[in-house]
């Protein structure tokens, strides 16, 4: 069987594919680079992904506040940060890089201030 994948390590975007045979993988092929072939194995492995969303905020010119993780959370554990992340309201003053929240230690940090 034949996975493809678009490279997002760079913006070159290779085309990998990666070409698995009884579970394992036969071949990997595409990749300019090493960093490719090292996120393509990451992906089929244990995919990361980094989370943005937007929570509510009390006292603020602005009703909501953009935040992100501060590293790529396993894909297996998004539906329960975002059911976290769904009881949580803020209170202003918020600045940009504040850590607002934590989920099971990885930071939730603003993208903006509130």
């Amino acid at each position: 069987m034949i996975y493809r994948f678009t490279c997002i390590i760079c913006p070159l975007g290779c085309s990998i594919e990666v070409e698995m045979e009884g579970g394992k993988i036969k071949e990997i092929r595409g990749h300019t680079c090493p960093r490719g072939e090292e996120w393509v194995l990451e992906e089929l492995r244990a995919p990361k992904r980094i989370v943005m969303t937007v929570l509510p905020v009390e006292n603020s010119y602005l009703p909501v506040v953009s935040v992100k993780t501060s590293q790529p959370v396993p894909r297996e554990k998004i539906p329960a940060l975002m059911r976290y992340l769904s009881n949580i309201k803020l209170r202003a003053p918020i600045t940009m890089g504040q850590v607002v929240a934590e989920f099971e230690g990885i930071e939730i940090v603003a993208t903006r201030n509130a």
